[in-house]
């Protein structure tokens, strides 16, 4: 297959055989981008854990620090005083059966999904369709919750979620192409800590096998793992 002038460009600017730092590999992004739309960026990560087993299953959620630079709609499932609670925080629609009829009818304009454990019940009718679509509220990743609040406010400033498929990959967005490369990179940064956090007791040796940083329409760019642990310190 043929590629066109603009992505040929923005391959040769990467170097195939080598890996970079993190803080390089988000100007390479950067100088890379070529489409006239605000580009998002991303980390991919391949991890070395088998998601088939419970102990090993990467998942869990983070605030980027510089937020993701895209409005997030908000839906919370709650009811009284919670509901005025979400309302207060930011949500965008708040409702308890009432939203269940809607999501039924096909109404899904929201990006993130939150319910207080006693809605759980209604959220549970439509969970065919919010699960496949990554919006279904869970626990562990702090979407089922008394303190709607902090979900809310957390949401709409930057809060992403992560899971590790069936071959142990991880992909996440951590900002635009239009933001500062060290913004990019303290985002992208805040995610790895959080992924390095869940290494599995179980898993031996090395753990985050490779990590690649691209745009939407952009070329892969390798990280160097090892200089990953030396960002933390």
């Amino acid at each position: 297959m043929r590629h066109g002038k603009n992505v040929q460009n923005a391959r040769a600017k990467v170097d195939r055989d080598q890996k970079y730092t993190l803080a390089e590999a988000m100007i390479l992004a950067k100088e890379a981008s070529f489409v006239k739309f605000d580009e998002a960026v991303d980390l991919a990560f391949n991890l070395n854990v088998d998601p088939r087993h419970a102990d090993q299953m990467i998942r869990g959620a983070t605030v980027l620090p510089n937020g993701l630079g895209r409005s997030v709609r908000v839906c919370v499932f709650a009811k009284g005083e919670k509901a005025q609670e979400a309302r207060d925080a930011g949500a965008d629609v708040v409702g308890d059966e009432d939203l269940t009829e809607k999501i039924k009818g096909g109404w899904l304009e929201f990006d993130k999904c939150i319910a207080t454990p006693d809605m759980m019940r209604y959220v549970g009718q439509v969970g065919k369709i919010l699960g496949p679509r990554g919006l279904m509220p869970n626990p562990k990743v702090g979407t089922v919750t008394m303190d709607v609040s902090t979900a809310v406010q957390e949401a709409k400033s930057g809060r992403v979620e992560f899971r590790a498929d069936k071959s142990g990959l991880v992909h996440v967005s951590v900002g635009r192409v239009s933001f500062d490369a060290e913004k990019l990179t303290e985002n992208a940064q805040t995610l790895v800590n959080m992924i390095q956090k869940q290494r599995p007791a179980s898993v031996k040796g090395t753990y985050m096998m490779k990590l690649a940083v691209s745009t939407t329409m952009g070329p892969g760019i390798g990280v160097d793992v090892a200089t990953l642990s030396e960002l933390d310190e």
